[in-house]
């Protein structure tokens, strides 16, 4: 029985271990085409070779993703298969970025949603209220209106500039 409790005793302090390691996940090598390929596997959300995700993620050859491939697998982001091929063992949070199901969405996008419902409400309300507030009111609410629009274009044009750095071809 003294066994058998030693036997559990260590096989939970190495999942323990093991949890803390995946915690503690290094994703300062998450850019680029490394990126990339990660999230490509994450969109798939299935086993996938390198050839596939060359063609995937528009790399120059097989040798090329499955560097790339390696080094996900290294980083404890991947794990590898019987067959060779390989899967997201786990979703990490990506700096500047927040996951929508398997879609990486860039911050600054959903700032600009933010900024277009207010946008939408102070015209609203600047409707609502043209035929009755004074030159004064109508002045500065214009301009609140415009200083709303500016943040909204600025934070949807970094978005689109941040969305296009990720950006993964659709295969098959």
């Amino acid at each position: 029985m003294h066994g058998k409790n030693l036997y559990l005793h260590q096989n939970l302090d190495a999942a323990i271990e093991e949890a803390m390691v995946l915690s503690d996940l290094d994703t300062s090598g998450l850019q680029g085409v490394t990126l990339k390929v990660y999230l490509y596997a994450v969109k798939k959300n299935r086993a996938i070779g390198p050839r596939e995700v060359m063609r995937g993620a528009n790399l120059s050859s097989p040798s090329v993703a499955y560097r790339h491939l390696q080094k996900l697998e290294t980083m404890g982001l991947l794990t590898k298969d019987e067959w060779g091929n390989y899967i997201v063992k786990e979703k990490v949070g990506i700096r500047g970025y927040v996951w929508m199901g398997r879609i990486l969405v860039p911050n600054p996008m959903l700032y600009s949603i933010i900024f277009l419902g207010i946008l939408i409400t102070e015209l609203a309300v600047l409707m609502i209220h043209f035929s009755v507030e004074t030159q004064e009111f109508k002045t500065f609410f214009l301009l609140l209106t415009l200083i709303t629009a500016a943040a909204l274009i600025l934070f949807a044009i970094e978005g689109l500039r941040m969305l296009a750095k990720t950006r993964i071809r659709q295969a098959d």
